[in-house]
């Protein structure tokens, strides 16, 4: 985790120095509190909108004044100007700010449609996992488990650091999203490199060797 900066000319930024000018801003938020923040917004957004009583539509989408109400009464030190570091300095696109609304892009466990995003046009994705889980999902295809969507990664490297999560040896299944795509399948892009689907039959799927 690292701090949250302000560049004068270039706005919100994570890190020691801004990527575009080299400039080293002021601390708006340091790491600590980016991660009470992080987890807490993205706890909402993602599993337990109705804890807090904020009203969200099929698309993820809740009222923005809303959520910092909660927020700032979760943590006295937060208000909507912090949120909107944190969503904006974001480098894993976990996040939407549009019109007075704001969701979580993917990661969600509560009942949500996305019929807004836009599809996905990837001939190929891939899915990182373990060894002794490959074998089982070549058998029976990829589930949603904890979420409502699958989540596919649209590079081999983006898999691989997936799978690390879960295991020290990663193993990447190839999806044939194009077949897919032609049998009725739908994909959609929650950001440059997750892409998410409701299911994934057996039949697209083929296991690689990393090296």
């Amino acid at each position: 985790m690292e701090d949250i900066r302000f560049c004068p000319e270039h706005g919100y930024y994570r890190g020691e120095k801004c990527e575009k000018c080299n400039r080293k801003g002021e601390i708006i938020l340091d790491k600590e509190r980016v991660e009470r923040l992080g987890r807490f917004v993205s706890g909402i957004l993602r599993h337990f909108p109705n804890r807090f009583r904020l009203q969200m539509d099929e698309n993820g989408w809740v009222d923005f004044d809303s959520l910092a109400k909660v927020v700032s009464r979760k943590y006295r030190w937060a208000n909507k100007w912090l949120i909107k570091a944190m969503v904006y300095s974001d480098k894993k696109g976990r996040y939407e700010l549009s019109e007075g609304k704001i969701r979580a892009r993917y990661g969600h466990s509560v009942d949500v449609e996305l019929n807004d995003y836009e599809p996905a046009e990837n001939d190929i994705l891939y899915y990182g996992t373990s060894e002794e889980e490959a074998h089982r999902l070549l058998e029976i295809g990829i589930k949603p488990v904890n979420q409502k969507f699958v989540h596919l990664s649209t590079t081999i490297e983006k898999g691989i650091e997936v799978a690390m999560l879960r295991t020290d040896e990663p193993i990447i299944l190839v999806v044939d999203a194009k077949k897919a795509r032609e049998d009725g399948i739908r994909f959609i892009k929650a950001n440059e490199f997750i892409v998410l689907s409701k299911e994934i039959p057996p039949q697209y799927l083929r296991l690689i060797e990393v090296e």
